[in-house]
């Protein structure tokens, strides 16, 4: 069990130089996804080719030689063999420098960068603690708070570890709050991070929805984490974040459609919801109108659309119409550089005539009654 003592941020590391083939990567580091922890080295090396930039920084390593100030952290295990709890993608661009053949992704890129390098190190700079948790604690300082900062789904998986040291008695408010202090962050900020990731590990148990290609490698914890930042997307899911247990009313079936707009395909490859902040925000409107919402969640409308359905009709009318005045603008603007024209652009613009002859009388009888 970790004990959050105070100066464990400040516990000294000894400085060391140690053979490259005498580090092991960390295969339960909480940036692998679950799938691959306890995998064999090779398979851990092959989804860091495909991941996180590994080959860019084998590289860098094999051009530029390994930067001192870029030391691994690593603690000893048995058999005068040292565990990299911080550093496992240039550990595994390192031993590919000297075992190319250790890649079963990318082998071409990987061989060509293997016969360029100027430089293969095998003695390898660490900062040497006595316990995994010593490090963690670091980490979390350093990767949440810190100026290296992870994506939310690194930090999500990070939190939730170390959640796991606490009684099982203890809410996700209280849990919150220590984990808070230990990281020096907000409480908030890390309530709503493992209060994302224990929905994510809900959308696991229930085998992701049988979503066709999603798993744990390419489910993005942050999406979820970044949506319980919206209120209306909170109350969607039942989640409220006042309360010391935010998912005592989870509603299963919405956590269900929400995982499908995020990453349920059509034919064109293409989802109904975009992780990004502009769609995050353009749902939170709709899930706060009925009509929108139920234009986009059972009449299928695309978001952009649905999310129309949440303004006035006539801040509607009015976006329409300038948006019509701007394309017809363009138009007349390319009209004399055109070769020719298409076949009824005669009936269209007749029809524009009629359409904007049908709103001005709409607008006089308006304002007759008015």
């Amino acid at each position: 069990m970790i004990k959050f003592e105070k100066n464990d941020l400040a516990m000294k590391s000894d400085p060391k130089q140690i053979e490259y083939n005498k580090l092991i990567l960390d295969d339960c580091n909480p940036r692998l996804p679950k799938s691959l922890h306890n995998k064999q080295e090779n398979e851990i090396i092959d989804y860091l080719l495909l991941e996180a930039s590994t080959l860019e920084l084998m590289q860098a390593i094999g051009e530029n030689d390994f930067f001192i100030g870029e030391q691994l952290l690593v603690v000893e295990i048995e058999n005068d063999k040292y565990k990299v709890i911080e550093g496992n993608r240039r550990l595994a661009s390192i031993k590919l420098l000297h075992n190319y053949k250790l890649a079963s992704v990318k082998k071409t890129l990987v061989k060509q960068v293997y016969d360029e390098a100027k430089f293969r190190p095998t003695l390898i700079p660490c900062l040497l603690f006595p316990t995994e948790d010593s490090i963690r604690k670091y980490l979390g300082f350093r990767h949440i708070t810190g100026i290296k900062a992870w994506g939310l789904s690194e930090k999500a998986r990070y939190l939730s570890d170390l959640s796991h040291s606490f009684s099982s008695s203890k809410s996700i408010d209280e849990i919150s709050r220590e984990l808070a202090k230990v990281i020096g962050s907000k409480r908030e900020y890390v309530k709503r991070l493992l209060v994302g990731f224990n929905i994510y590990k809900y959308i696991e148990d229930e085998g992701f929805f049988s979503i066709r290609d999603l798993d744990d490698t390419t489910f993005f914890v942050g999406y979820i984490s970044d949506s319980l930042s919206r209120s209306g997307i909170c109350a969607f899911l039942g989640v409220n974040l006042s309360l010391e247990n935010p998912l005592v009313n989870l509603n299963k079936e919405n956590v269900k459609k929400l995982t499908h707009w995020f990453f349920e395909k059509n034919d064109q490859n293409k989802t109904r919801l975009k992780g990004k902040s502009e769609d995050l925000n353009t749902l939170n409107s709709i899930l706060s109108n009925e009509k929108s919402y139920n234009a986009f969640d059972v009449e299928g409308w695309e978001l952009s659309k649905a999310y129309e359905l949440t303004k006035e009709y006539s801040d509607i009318v009015e976006n329409a119409i300038k948006k019509a005045l701007e394309n017809l603008e363009l138009a007349d603007s390319l009209a004399h550089k055109a070769k020719f024209f298409y076949f009824s652009i005669v009936d269209d613009l007749e029809d524009i005539r009629k359409i904007a002859l049908k709103i001005k009388r709409f607008k006089e009888e308006y304002e007759d009654e008015n």
